[in-house]
């Protein structure tokens, strides 16, 4: 334990991990075989580690579902996913936990984060320095091309989490994370949301269960064609942050910690 309570960190390193970088989609057939295949040549010629991509499809209506089995079957280190309900975070989990590789990780489909800081985000999980890695847009090294609209509603949002939830990391949001496996294990289970505030609750559980959080300045371009809608997907958020904050405060909460501060650490140690 250190002196806060937490466990020290004794997250090992891994030689040679394995990596499978998620790729949640819904109804995005007009940019996913692009993006498959830009992200595939980055792998194959670019990124150290051996990796594969899984596309995770929640709910498309417009065809996404089977062109992401198309090139699962025509693509090697390509594999398929479809869920018939919606949610990102939905999606993110049930990729996560289905996954055996040592690293996993999510990309949005847009690409908005330049896939070169994929290889930093993974060393610091394979290095044993942090079991949770994300991506940042507000780091002084960090490059972001958005609306004023969208920066103020990030900034302020995560202030809010700063302010109520005391949190250490500096963007919650960006679409660019990965996890160990063992992270994974712990944490994915615990998370209740099932939309855009997966991302949130994910690096709160973690940053309040000892995990150590590591982040990694981007170059992160908005996308013009995101369908997302800012300002009731910030009402969702706030509402969660609310929701949060009263588990962490909750006795629940405190014997869980206590359970998995207890639970020792199983995964097996490579490298």
């Amino acid at each position: 334990m250190d002196d806060e309570g937490n466990p020290e960190s004794e997250t090992d390193s891994l030689t040679d991990p394995t990596v499978e970088l998620v790729i949640p989609t819904l109804n995005e057939a007009h940019v996913l075989e692009g993006t498959v295949h830009e992200v595939l040549a980055y792998l194959r010629e670019s990124f150290p580690y051996p990796a594969r991509i899984l596309i995770a499809d929640n709910g498309s209506t417009d065809g996404t579902g089977e062109l992401a089995e198309r090139l699962a079957r025509e693509l090697e280190d390509v594999r398929c996913l479809r869920l018939h309900l919606r949610g990102r975070g939905r999606a993110l989990k049930e990729a996560w936990t289905s996954s055996d590789a040592d690293i996993v990780a999510y990309t949005d489909v847009d690409l908005s984060t330049e896939l070169v800081y994929l290889e930093p985000l993974c060393r610091l999980l394979a290095s044993g320095a942090a079991e949770l890695a994300t991506g940042s847009r507000l780091l002084p090294d960090s490059q972001t091309t958005r609306g004023l609209k969208r920066e103020i509603i990030s900034r302020t949002y995560n202030l809010v989490l700063k302010t109520i939830l005391g949190v250490k990391f500096s963007d919650a949001q960006c679409g660019f994370k990965a996890a160990t496996r063992r992270a994974v294990r712990d944490l994915v289970p615990m998370v209740k949301d099932d939309g855009w505030f997966f991302d949130t609750e994910l690096l709160v559980l973690g940053e309040k269960l000892g995990y150590e959080v590591g982040e990694v300045p981007v170059k992160w371009t908005d996308d013009d064609d995101s369908r997302v809608r800012i300002v009731s997907t910030a009402w969702d958020d706030l509402k969660g942050v609310f929701r949060l904050r009263r588990w962490l405060w909750s006795s629940e909460f405190r014997r869980t910690r206590r359970t998995l501060l207890d639970t020792p650490k199983t995964e097996p140690t490579r490298g």
